[in-house]
């Protein structure tokens, strides 16, 4: 009796034991912590597009902080003193042009969208009216100054030194018989200028800020085969970061490209 009771007590502790370890709550698997990364953007259609994606790089373990610049030379200068992890808001013209004249290491991560760039005017409904001595203004950045010395050449306004391309100066205007006065004002102020002269040549996402149509409003819009494809920026060796490349990635879905042509219409254009 006195085995049977001993065997009793110790199967009851076993049992008791047991309960207690099988009882026991695991604990929770800790969140996945999230990469924080910091984008430099222009706001239309820059800032747009990277919010668009914003929700789906969270769950892709990204957390995305998008920092509005208004000019085009203060992004690069934070993106290479590392206050920022990418910027999204130039070609890659503009970004070689910089980095070349400011020994910066910064490269492209990949292309985004074209933004056709347009003549526009508050005075002169046809293109083949532009009257003799107008008033044109272009921006006063070189990549996009010799931009719209170019489209001013396809709207047979002016004619350039043969080869200048895309580092067409003023100085390099060959043919001007319609006596035509360039002016170069701050890309981001061009819209303003519309009231002080006949024509301004404007870039399409400062030209979108100001209600301005590119498809609509434009009396002239640079050709598609266009070449200034819209960029992601980020320091050299930063393109094989993971977040980068998740950021990439997104920014190069079938869901962005749909969101591009379905928002802008045209007035921006996917480069993927």
């Amino acid at each position: 009796m006195k085995k049977l009771l001993i065997g009793a007590l110790a199967l009851a502790s076993i049992a008791v034991i047991a309960a207690g370890c099988g009882g026991e709550k695991k604990a929770a698997p800790a969140a996945e912590k999230k990469v924080a990364l910091k984008v430099g953007a222009t706001a239309v259609p820059h800032a747009e597009i990277l919010n668009h994606i914003k929700a789906g790089l969270a769950k892709d373990g990204v957390n995305m902080e998008v920092i509005e610049f208004s000019d085009y030379v203060k992004p690069n200068l934070s993106l290479n003193d590392k206050e920022l992890d990418a910027n999204f808001f130039q070609h890659e013209p503009y970004l070689n042009k910089f980095v070349a004249e400011r020994k910066l290491n910064l490269v492209s991560a990949g292309k985004v969208h074209i933004e056709p760039m347009g003549i526009y005017s508050k005075k002169i409904k046809d293109i083949n009216a532009v009257p003799n001595g107008a008033k044109i203004a272009i921006p006063n950045d070189p990549t996009n100054g010799g931009r719209a010395l170019a489209i001013l050449q396809s709207a047979k306004l002016l004619k350039l030194k043969d080869g200048v391309g895309v580092n067409a100066t003023v100085g390099d205007i060959t043919g001007n018989d319609k006596k035509l006065n360039i002016v170069e004002i701050e890309a981001a102020l061009l819209p303003r200028s519309m009231d002080d002269v006949d024509l301004s040549v404007i870039n399409s996402n400062f030209a979108m800020e100001a209600k301005l149509n590119p498809v609509k409003d434009s009396l002239f819009t640079e050709p598609k085969e266009s070449p200034y494809a819209n960029i992601v920026a980020v320091r050299k060796g930063d393109e094989k970061r993971p977040e980068i490349q998740k950021l990439m990635k997104a920014l190069q879905s079938p869901e962005v490209k749909k969101f591009i042509e379905e928002k802008y219409k045209g007035a921006v254009v996917p480069a993927f």
